[in-house]
């Protein structure tokens, strides 16, 4: 990169950090203003900009131009992009009507001429660049990924003595747009949580997440595909599976993502990388259709079954793609209200099955799952059965705000037939089988609304500095700044908080964690879905439009405005984890008076 920004036309002294990877845009601009302080001609007789201020950013290597002969550059499109020829702005000028229509993005030269009629944005918006350097134009229109998709076939050449400005961030690299990152990810700040295991973690799970899990996320999420079988396989290759467990004996001997992290030194700050590092797809359908009901419901088998066989059985068939499991406790009926249950399961005569009858509603995963740890009313309370696909056992799927791709299902137990040794604990005892699990799941769900928070900072900064308004940039107006302001605050409290709590989670007995952590993981996660509330509504105003498009720059902004209320009720209602933060300090609360 050189030592200064490259100037373009339209817009003086701007340096472009842009992504190459179509799966995660990281467009922005970062113009001098962010590097220099304001030039004040009182300052300076001479006119020339103050001395830069202390700003350092991450290293990156310029893009290397490909090799060949001249005979396989023309053969390759992804070649000629760069290497094949070099033209003056003067020449690219003379293409400025229908029969040979030119048009500058980046110091690469753009031959729209029979893309015309294809772009859908129609014929007069390219004959208003034609000829001259669209590089304002288009970044204020498009994402990066659009020129991705088509830079094989349209790009000619380059302009003579420029290089491109942007810098291209590939597959696990890390933002580097302010905030864009946590500040334990973030080069100039230090962190006392973090170990480099977990940062060879980090950079591991976000190079696989960004070459595997969201090229298939954003394709599925439209498409309201489920995940494919070829994914689930890679990832229980990887440990993926695994790891979305927490730490425990489950991962002990697991080879993880290569082996950067041994499974027996797996800690709960492991486990909030990889949850954050996955949210990060940005498909809300998708993340939770991404295995979320083996997230919640194998550890209750593993935690709570009866007979080693079936512990064994049923773990190595799920972790190993071959089977999938999901939680199945909410009905109609009963939501945060367990005790409300309806489903029931009644012993045969011989006491060696259940008979199941009841249904479950917005079970997340159900539609293909092959197990369903279901919560029944038994004789004297609530048990917890590990119910087989089978007979009797019917699921379809429920529409929501998010994609089909979550599999959320409407599921009937119809005269199910269960093995008395299918019971997860023990009978008239599944509260407590229930409850177990609920701290790790809030605590996994506060970890990927707090990333999507931060994904929604990073994207609204981004757009702030190239949307011109009214000859302005966006962060040139005082209230788009108070906006991305409380923003900011919002996602780095939380993400503070979580840091705090994990680390109580790490050296805390589970025993212990249930008693004096239920209460703060429950506020957390109010407080995170709260300032997702405040934060999709100011991003919202901050794109307006394009923040209701589910196409286009603000597919992101749009994504999180329709689907953050998920957080808000799943895992536990706002106001019902409220209460319960609150009530868990009353019972500690001392005779202390004012």
């Amino acid at each position: 990169m050189s030592s200064g920004p490259t100037q373009v036309a339209g817009t003086p002294d701007t340096l472009f950090y842009v992504s190459n990877d179509t799966t995660h845009d990281l467009v922005s601009l970062l113009h001098a203003d962010d590097i220099y302080p304001p030039f004040d001609e009182d300052d300076d007789d001479d006119g020339h900009l103050p001395k830069p201020l202390s700003f350092s950013l991450p290293s990156v290597e310029s893009p290397k131009l490909p090799g060949g002969t001249e005979e396989q550059r023309s053969s390759n499109p992804t070649q000629i992009t760069m290497a094949a020829k070099t033209y003056s702005r003067d020449e690219v000028a003379k293409n400025n009507h229908d029969e040979s229509l030119w048009c500058i993005i980046d110091a690469k030269v753009y031959d729209l001429t029979d893309f015309l009629d294809a772009h859908p944005g129609g014929e007069s918006v390219l004959r208003q660049v034609a000829g001259r350097d669209a590089t304002t134009e288009f970044y204020n229109l498009h994402r990066q990924e659009v020129l991705t998709k088509y830079d094989k076939t349209l790009v000619i050449g380059t302009v003579a003595g420029e290089e491109p400005s942007v810098v291209v961030q590939q597959p696990g690299e890390l933002s580097v747009v302010p905030y864009g990152e946590p500040l334990w990810l973030t080069p100039q700040f230090k962190s006392p949580y973090f170990s480099p295991s977990h940062r060879a973690l980090q950079r591991a799970i976000r190079e696989f997440t960004d070459t595997h899990v969201t090229p298939e996320a954003l394709q599925a999420e439209e498409s309201g595909d489920y995940i494919s079988q070829e994914l689930i396989e890679r990832m229980s290759k990887a440990g993926v599976l695994h790891m979305r467990l927490g730490p425990g004996k489950h991962l002990h001997g697991v080879e993880l993502l290569g082996g950067v992290v041994k499974g027996e030194e797996f800690d709960y700050f492991h486990d909030m990388i990889v949850s954050q590092e996955l949210a990060r797809t940005n498909c809300r359908g998708f993340q939770d259709g991404n295995m979320a009901g083996m997230t919640i419901g194998l550890t209750v088998v593993l935690n709570f079954a009866n007979s080693e066989a079936l512990k064994k059985k049923v773990s190595e068939e799920v972790f190993s793609g071959k089977k999938k499991l999901c939680l199945a406790i909410t009905e109609a009926f009963a939501g945060s209200d367990v005790a409300g249950l309806r489903t029931t399961a009644e012993k045969t005569p011989d006491g060696k099955h259940y008979i199941v009858n009841g249904t479950k509603k917005w079970i997340t995963n159900g539609v293909f799952c092959d197990y369903f740890v279901t919560g029944v009313k038994t004789d004297k309370g609530l048990s917890v059965l590990l119910i087989e696909r089978g007979e009797g056992v019917n699921t379809k799927p429920i529409k929501t705000s998010y994609s089909p791709a979550a599999g959320t299902t409407y599921i009937t137990f119809d005269n199910v037939k269960v093995p008395v040794e299918n019971l997860l604990g023990q009978e008239n005892k599944g509260i407590h089988v229930i409850l177990s699990n609920f701290n790790h799941e809030r605590w996994t769900m506060a970890c990927a609304t707090i990333r999507q928070c931060r994904t929604v900072v990073e994207e609204s900064l981004k757009w702030s500095h190239q949307r011109l308004v009214f000859g302005k940039r966006l962060i040139d107006q005082p209230v788009i700044r108070q906006k991305l302001a409380k923003m900011i605050a919002l996602t780095e409290a939380n993400q503070s908080w979580l840091e705090t709590i994990t680390y109580q989670m790490c050296n805390m007995p589970y025993k212990e964690q249930a008693k004096h952590l239920g209460g703060p993981i429950g506020l957390l996660k109010m407080s995170a879905t709260r300032a997702a509330h405040e934060i999709a509504d100011e991003s919202v105003q901050i794109w307006g439009g394009r923040g209701l498009t589910r196409t286009g720059m603000g597919r992101v902004v749009e994504m999180f405005n329709r689907t953050y209320k998920f957080d808000a009720i799943l895992g536990g209602a706002e106001e019902v984890l409220g209460d319960l933060g609150v009530r868990q300090a009353m019972k500690f609360m001392p005779k202390s008076r004012l």
